[in-house]
């Protein structure tokens, strides 16, 4: 006997996890956009490797959260066809591109400043400072239009840890250009550069393992298969389990599925839409799963499945 059940589902209506913030990855897309003009002037008028690195990381900001509204769209269009959850795996392909982005960036920077070591250059640190200020306020201010969504969403993450980078490289920029007008000891600049690039790195790997781990269908990790599993089994008249799955189809929507193993008294004395109510209801109580497919099944069915399915 096998009966399924679905709760909840992909929510059509009311979008992704990255769908609320639609609005203000554009409003931190047009703050990006009009730094990353400001800091290649300055860069090129004070003759700074530090602001140009911070501009050509404003740059991969700017196409990064371009990406991430794109995939936004394309995540919250209805399913059909053979894309039976649509297209709501673009948002985690956004953020592992934002990911290569990033790194991409971070290398170059570090290509860049090992140069400036070996052919010096005199680096106008008043200059410098004004534009880094500049570029620090309108990355404070995009940070906190996505503050809350980079909890909710890898793809919205993803930006967030773009503007994040480029917020601690206009840090870099303001103490390198501090030190220049202090001292006069140029390295600074290309030493505030390595900075930038390094801090890059270790975020941008922490995202990408993240959104593997989406791709590869890594159970979510605010889930505990075990106690999942113990929780169906406490059902009244479950007696096994198998084929025991859950995985995320993105940010904010995990799903589960499970061969359910049910005594045939109980079957037949309470009814398979009982027993799967109270398996909705246990898990939705104890787990952030709300997308959920159980078949039931008498003892000894699991024999006569295909091999593949287990």
């Amino acid at each position: 006997m096998g009966a399924g059940h679905d709760h909840g589902g992909p929510r059509p209506a009311a979008g992704t996890a990255s769908s609320a913030y639609r609005a203000r990855l554009r409003v931190a897309l047009g703050i990006t956009l009009t730094v990353l003009v400001a800091q290649i002037v300055g860069g090129l008028l004070a003759d700074s490797l530090a602001l140009l690195a911070d501009a050509g990381h404003m740059a991969t900001d700017a196409l990064g959260l371009g990406m991430a509204l794109l995939a936004i769209h394309f995540a919250n269009r209805p399913a059909g066809g053979r894309r039976t959850f649509g297209l709501a795996r673009a948002e985690i392909l956004a953020a592992l591109a934002n990911c290569l982005l990033l790194l991409g960036v971070g290398g170059y920077i570090l290509y860049e400043a090992i140069e400036r070591f070996m052919t010096p250059a005199e680096t106008d640190g008043p200059l410098t400072l004004a534009f880094g200020a500049f570029g620090l306020l309108a990355n404070l201010v995009s940070l906190s239009l996505l503050m809350r969504g980079q909890k909710e969403s890898l793809n919205v993450r993803g930006a967030f840890l773009e503007v994040l980078a480029d917020a601690l490289g206009s840090v870099a920029v303001l103490v390198s250009a501090g030190i220049i007008m202090l001292t006069g000891w140029q390295p600074a600049d290309p030493i505030a550069s390595l900075v930038i690039g390094l801090m890059i790195v270790p975020r941008t790997l922490r995202l990408a393992r993240e959104a593997l781990d989406v791709l590869l269908e890594a159970a979510p990790k605010n889930v505990d298969l075990e106690q999942v599993r113990a929780h169906i089994l406490d059902v009244e008249g479950v007696e096994g389990l198998h084929d025991l799955h859950v995985w995320t189809i993105t940010s904010g929507m995990p799903v589960l599925s499970a061969h359910v193993v049910v005594s045939q008294q109980v079957l037949d004395s309470r009814g398979q839409e009982r027993i799967l109510h109270e398996l909705q209801e246990c898990l939705g109580g104890h787990f952030d799963v709300e997308h959920c497919t159980f078949q039931l099944e008498p003892r000894g069915h699991a024999e006569h499945e295909a091999n593949l399915c287990h």
